[in-house]
């Protein structure tokens, strides 16, 4: 099937001049126009003619075809029934009649201007200028013909600049090329599966989907559709739909080598990732480590794939306590897909794993943004909580312990503190030494006042201000260290 949109261009309209709708066509010949056709294949013609102008296309091509099986040696006939065509939008149909007018009528000026436009707008330019070139050496002064010759000679020269473009993978460059060369070939299938390839590239999946669609509408079998349709699927992962397509495309065109690649890549892609999965659910974090990152060699250009990849290998990361490169993962992910939430979701856990909570507080608000739910928001608070208290003192750090520590872990960890920094364990010490040393003595003594009472630490731990809570926050270290120690001669650095 061929295009069904009607084509509305003066230079089209004008294929069918009233000359043409003469009985005797003044642009044939002296020999033909001697030749008088049956009166009744002129009567079909003028009957032709008739619904051409009424714009009742099917019609005039029922009564020139009519007049061409009575008469099929006249030129006319053969060129207006070509006309007829175009204004079907059967481009195709009408260059076999245009060539036939012209095989029968070589001097047809007409005849091969219309064959030149079909070539035209079926995208072969060189065609195309070959035809309008006879029809200037015909008629040198031709405005017609040397409009289109120019028109022809900006298709080759957006060919070209296409053909370059898409060498240097400069996709956006060969759409448009492609859409303006198509301002002349309309009908080309080939400038339109080659847009829909690059809109594929560039993951404007609908439009490319869109021009693809269209094409199989008018043409079921076309091979070079049916790979642009599987190549959008693969790239949105779906990608045993694509594999269909695929093979349906080799099926039409068997020798479609970009339809075999892709076929290939799309059942490596899925194998490879199927297996990192399982490993994954086995246990064998290291062997899916491995798989994921094979699998991300197979096509760079799959981005939605491969943002899941980055993501998946993220994942496994975080369980090998490889947590930087987890992070770094997932912003490859986010970098490929700006809207896929799990690989921000994974990011901002690692970045609490590693204790950085503003990134953290950054993504979860991000994801909070996109997806209002009550876990999404629970783990924001989480996250501002945690940097709330990353502000402050960390007393866990100050003497040492995990925020599990037992009582008798916080005491133990307090004394051995206390007597590393005590002032007089460095009397003899510079000055400066002295005083950082006092400085982490009065820290260590704030740490155990805080984290050896209960109350206190249950707030602490909660992130909240204790002095705004009005609770008695004595850090005095020296009062702190006798009470401790038992108090005069309990402990002493001398002997």
């Amino acid at each position: 099937m061929l295009p069904t949109f009607m084509f509305s261009h003066p230079v089209v309209c004008s294929l069918i001049c009233y000359t043409c709708l003469q009985p005797a066509d003044q642009a044939l010949s002296k020999t033909h126009a001697l030749a008088k056709p049956p009166q009744e294949a002129e009567g079909y013609k003028e009957q032709g003619n008739a619904h051409y102008i009424k714009k009742d296309y099917t019609e005039a091509f029922s009564y020139y075809s009519k007049a061409i099986d009575m008469c099929p040696k006249n030129a006319s006939y053969y060129g207006n029934r070509a006309a007829t065509l175009m204004m079907l939008s059967r481009y195709r149909e009408a260059l076999e009649d245009s060539q036939q007018a012209v095989r029968l009528d070589d001097a047809f000026m007409k005849g091969h201007l219309r064959e030149g436009k079909c070539h035209l707008l079926l995208g072969n330019a060189m065609a195309a200028s070959r035809c309008f070139q006879k029809v200037l050496e015909l008629e040198p002064d031709n405005s017609q013909a040397q409009q289109e010759m120019k028109n022809a000679e900006s298709i080759l020269e957006y060919e070209r600049m296409a053909e370059i473009g898409f060498d240097k993978r400069d996709f956006r460059m060969v759409v448009f090329c492609m859409d303006r060369a198509l301002e002349s070939a309309s009908a080309c299938h080939r400038f339109k599966v080659l847009k829909a390839e690059c809109l594929a590239l560039l993951g404007r999946y609908t439009e490319a989907q869109s021009v693809a669609s269209d094409i199989l509408r008018m043409d079921s079998t076309n091979g070079d559709a049916l790979y642009v349709r599987g190549l959008c699927l693969y790239y949105e992962d779906c990608i045993d739909k694509a594999v269909q397509f695929f093979v349906q495309a080799l099926r039409m065109a068997p020798d479609h080598e970009k339809a075999r690649l892709a076929c290939r890549n799309a059942k490596a892609l899925k194998a490879k990732k199927e297996e990192g999965n399982q490993a994954f659910k086995e246990g064998g974090f290291e062997e899916a480590y491995e798989l994921y990152s094979d699998a991300l060699t197979i096509d760079p250009n799959n981005i939605k794939t491969n943002a899941k990849l980055y993501c998946n290998r993220a994942t496994v990361g975080s369980k090998l306590k490889k947590l930087e490169q987890a992070i770094e993962d997932c912003t490859k992910a986010i970098k490929l897909d700006e809207s896929y939430i799990k690989a921000y979701l994974r990011r901002a856990q690692c970045f609490m794993d590693t204790e950085q909570y503003e990134e953290a507080v950054r993504d979860y608000e991000k994801v909070y943004q996109t997806e209002k739910t009550k876990e999404h928001k629970h783990l924001l608070k989480a996250a501002q909580l945690e940097l709330k208290k990353s502000k402050r003192k960390d007393y866990y750090k100050v003497l040492g312990v995990e925020k599990n520590a037992t009582e008798d872990d916080i005491k133990k960890a307090y004394r051995k503190r206390a007597l590393m920094h005590h002032p007089d364990r460095h009397s003899g010490a510079s000055a400066e030494v002295q005083k950082e040393e006092e400085k982490k003595f009065k820290e260590v003594g704030e740490a155990f006042t805080v984290l050896s009472d209960p109350k206190k630490k249950s707030r602490y731990d909660g992130g909240h201000d204790l002095e705004d809570d009005d609770m008695n926050m004595d850090f005095d270290a020296n009062n702190i260290f006798k009470a401790f120690f038992g108090g005069p001669g309990g402990f002493s650095f001398e002997g």
